[in-house]
């Protein structure tokens, strides 16, 4: 019990250090993604924290399994290096001393990380698609910028503009295209500006000389209009919101769909504490090393398997998804190939054996 306790607090020191490290990079990362949204207009500032946040719990479900990896090797590894797993092993202690605390701690960390796959990972990206849907609605100028195009409500309008001037809000020599049903709109204007919202809260440009061609998208037909100013409102409704959405989905609802796109995403969820415990059991045989060659000999090794493994669940996934391989076959086979991995490189070692 005491040697029990030992491993999995020598595991848990550079488990709490690598989480708070990983975590620190990725909202970094996340960051200055959203900080660019919000400098742009695209995005309120007071949203950047939340974006921030959900995208955090989002990443559990990668962010604990990898620091766990990690943290074995790691720790096992100082172990060989100073000797002391020798140590234990003259003291008779067997194979079962070191895999047995490493999976009592894995099992907790492998429940965290299947609750965020399962339950924080849909209620996050629920959250995510609102605030978006709700900041692209919120069309102004200020979105805008020069020579580039800007598709708003799910590319039912787009806009360009060779030239912004942010200080008055207006800009020169506009191109916008709005798609009603089956019909298209196209307005070349010299200018726009915004004109706060009309008497149902939607947004209003005004736009001043230019011309305004409506046509079906299919068929003959259609008119221009030149106008010298005109009140143009953009309709900011909840499509976007009330689209379906697979990772949004909750889990309950993706057991009961056979939706081959639903099944690739469901099996995806359930597969997060299965990789939890397979690579907390591969961290074993890849910590033992030679006393001479450093706790971090094998760690190269170990990120290269982590980054294959997670691109043949990528891959998994998507032939799924297109129907390439069965469901009943879906990405298991994935974790079954860590699986024999594992069992290989314990038998190697000794583990197994003894």
């Amino acid at each position: 019990m005491i040697i029990r306790r030992y491993i999995i607090t020598e595991i848990t020191k550079p488990a709490t250090n690598i989480l708070i490290l990983m975590v620190a990079i990725f909202a970094s990362y996340t960051a200055i993604t959203y900080l660019t949204d919000a400098v742009g207009g695209m995005m309120a500032p007071g949203q950047v924290g939340t974006m921030i946040g959900l995208r955090i719990g989002l990443a559990l479900e990668v962010l604990l399994p990898t620091t766990l990896y990690l943290s074995v090797i790691i720790a096992l590894g100082r172990l060989y290096k100073d000797s002391e797993m020798t140590a234990l092993a003259a003291c008779g202690m067997g194979s079962a001393n070191i895999v047995w605390p490493v999976m009592m701690l894995a099992l907790p960390v492998a429940l965290v990380a299947g609750g965020a796959s399962l339950y924080i990972r849909s209620a996050a990206y629920q959250q995510i698609y609102e605030l978006r849907s709700q900041a692209r609605a919120e069309f102004s100028i200020s979105q805008l910028e020069s020579d580039r195009f800007l598709e708003i409500e799910d590319g039912r309008y787009t806009f360009f503009s060779e030239e912004i001037d942010r200080d008055r809000g207006v800009a020169r020599d506009v191109f916008l295209r709005e798609k009603k049903n089956d019909t298209w709109v196209i307005i070349q204007a010299e200018e726009m500006s915004d004109g706060g919202r009309n008497n149902s809260g939607q947004p209003v440009l005004i736009l001043r000389d230019g011309y305004r061609v409506e046509f079906p998208a299919s068929g003959k037909g259609g008119h221009i209009i030149r106008f010298e100013k005109a009140h143009y409102p953009i309709l900011s409704g909840s499509k976007a919101s009330r689209r379906y959405r697979r990772k949004a989905a909750t889990t309950s609802h993706l057991l009961q769909s056979d939706r081959l796109e639903d099944v690739a995403e469901l099996q995806w969820r359930l597969s997060t504490p299965l990789s939890t415990l397979l690579l907390a059991l591969l961290g074993i045989p890849l910590s033992r090393t030679n006393p001479r060659r450093g706790k971090y000999a094998k760690l190269g090794t170990a990120l290269i398997i982590f980054a294959v493994y997670y691109q043949l669940f990528t891959i998994a996934k998507t032939n799924v998804e297109n129907g390439t391989v069965h469901p009943a076959i879906g990405i298991w086979w994935v974790p079954i190939l860590l699986l024999a991995l594992v069992l290989f490189m314990l038998w190697r070692t000794g583990r197994l054996r003894s």
